[in-house]
Order: structure tokens, then C-alpha cells, then sequence
């Protein structure tokens, strides 16, 4: 059974709350997002280009866990709207790699700022010496995983 926000404190284990904490930041950070009118696999998508690079879009469908037709489709929306374009894979022309335009890496750097900021503002409830004790164990949570 999935805890709810009325459980107490006592019913619910570490795992339940580090997963109602990731799903707050996950509805702040779509907040971040909803005045550009990107869904939320479209923003995924234009994230891991950013951060990762240029790239085919077999290794994007990898990179989020869909089925590659599935990450056409993101593509040919990302394209329509101009923030992505495609081209044949240099070092394979029957691949085709994406890429962000100009104006899709200034919007993920909006979009990624107004994520931080929020992120900030939800553990801004917490001391600064909480904070950066609860990054240390994130950290090393992170690194074991």
C-alpha cells in the first residue's frame, strides 16, 4: 500500500518519505517548466541533449528509459517546435543524431535555473547545517548506488 500525506510520521519508513520528498520536488520542478508549454518527457529530453550533447537518438531513447519510436516522436515534437533539429550521424549515415538549437539550450538554462531555485526554496525550511548534512548522505547514497 502507497503511504498518503495523512499517514503520521511513525507509519512511514525511509524509503516512503524520500519518495513523498522526491515527488514535492518533482511537482516544483514541473512548475518550472509549465509557462513554456513542455510536457514533462519533452523537458527530459531536452535536459539530457543539453547535459550529454549531441547525440543519436537511440542512445536519448536509453538515456530515457522509453522505446526508441517512443523517443521519435519526442524528437519530431522538440523539431517542430524548433528547439531540436536532426542530422545524419557523421560516422554513420544511416543514423541520425539530434541536436538543440540556440534557443532550445537558452530555455533549458532557464528552465534548469528555476528548477535550482526551487529545490532551494523547498530546503531553504531546513538549517543550513541540515542541508549540507543531508547532501553528504545524498551524496554518498549516490555514489554506493
Amino acid at each position: 500500500m502507497l503511504p498518503h500525506r495523512d499517514d503520521t510520521p511513525a507509519d512511514l519508513d525511509l524509503g516512503d518519505l524520500v519518495m513523498r520528498v522526491a515527488r514535492d520536488l518533482r511537482r516544483s520542478g514541473m512548475a518550472a517548466f509549465e509557462p513554456y508549454d513542455l510536457a514533462p518527457h519533452h523537458v527530459r529530453a531536452l535536459r539530457v541533449v543539453a547535459h550529454q550533447g549531441t547525440m543519436r537518438l537511440g542512445e536519448l531513447a536509453q538515456h530515457l528509459r522509453v522505446a526508441p519510436r517512443s523517443v521519435t516522436d519526442v524528437v519530431d515534437a522538440l523539431e517542430s517546435r524548433g528547439l531540436a533539429r536532426r542530422s545524419p550521424d557523421p560516422d554513420d549515415r544511416r543514423a541520425q543524431v539530434v541536436e538543440l538549437t540556440d534557443d532550445a539550450r537558452a530555455l533549458v538554462g532557464r528552465i534548469d535555473e528555476a528548477r535550482r531555485a526551487g529545490a532551494e526554496a523547498y530546503f531553504a525550511r531546513l538549517p543550513a547545517g541540515e542541508r549540507e548534512t543531508l547532501r553528504r548522505i545524498l551524496l554518498r547514497l549516490d555514489a554506493d548506488a
